[in-house]
């Protein structure tokens, strides 16, 4: 299947224009993939992900908050009404200091309305870390299993090894598959993100995770170094902002999974 840099890569394309589709970017980046393999067998680089689908929003209808938030810790009182404050209460304090951005927004100076997307998760988004100086970032998604069939072309298939190279796909550096015991399997891996591409961005390294579920649904992440040139918050993060491990007990647990 793609992978995780479907996510990113052309997302923002639609920037200026009268509608921001997300099924658009996800056909146009298939299309310049395809086109660029054929080629030279090298990957698209990546930007953002506006989406993967249109549902009905989840947590209300607002668009990207800007609330800067400093993770205090997990704790069964936190009960902040923002996505940052949410995402914040469930990680550590040495993560540093969240805020909900739109990469549309930073990148291809998109306007909040064109950068507005529809997410079935309740904590998908796009996120800044801010630690030592350096701005880093998380992008999560969730797909539902007709979204990942759309994207693909094919029907879904929960027990593909993403860390099997098929084709002309790039290696997934220090690839692990964990198959998990409800039957959900976790596949996480490093990306140098030494690729270029059309945008006046470069991204540093990141962690990139697909949590794929027995329903056919995905959940899409990336905990990036972040990235230098249009739109730059600050300096590249030394590590991405979370952890193999702080990746994994996030997308394993039920904050991120719609209600009912």
């Amino acid at each position: 299947m793609n992978d995780v840099r479907e996510l990113l890569g052309r997302a923002v394309e639609g920037a200026g224009k009268p509608a921001f589709s997300a099924g658009a970017v996800y056909a146009r980046a298939a299309r310049i993939r395809r086109r660029r393999r054929a080629a030279a067998s090298a990957a698209v680089l990546a930007v953002v992900a506006a989406g993967a689908f249109t549902l009905p929003r989840a947590g209300g209808d607002e668009g990207p908050a800007h609330t800067s938030v400093a993770s205090a810790g997990p704790t069964p009182s936190a009960s902040a009404a923002d996505r940052a404050g949410r995402l914040a209460a469930l990680l550590p304090p040495d993560v540093g200091e969240i805020e909900e951005v739109s990469l549309a927004v930073l990148i291809k100076n998109a306007t909040p309305e064109q950068a507005r997307t529809d997410y079935l998760g309740p904590l998908d988004g796009h996120y800044a870390f801010r630690k030592g100086g350096g701005v880093g970032y998380l992008v999560l998604t969730l797909e539902d299993r007709e979204a990942v069939e759309r994207k693909t072309g094919r029907p879904a298939d929960p027990d593909e090894d993403l860390c099997v190279r098929v084709g002309q796909e790039p290696t997934r550096t220090d690839c692990e598959r964990e198959a998990l015991p409800d039957g959900r399997t976790l596949t996480t891996w490093h990306d140098s993100m030494d690729y270029s591409g059309d945008d006046n961005v470069r991204w540093g390294p990141e962690l990139v995770g697909r949590l794929a579920q027995s329903d056919g649904s995905q959940f899409l992440v990336r905990s990036s170094t972040g990235f230098e040139g249009s739109g730059t918050q600050g300096p590249l993060l030394s590590e991405p902002p979370l952890s193999r491990q702080q990746l994994k007990k996030l997308l394993t647990g039920p904050e991120v999974l719609p209600k009912g």
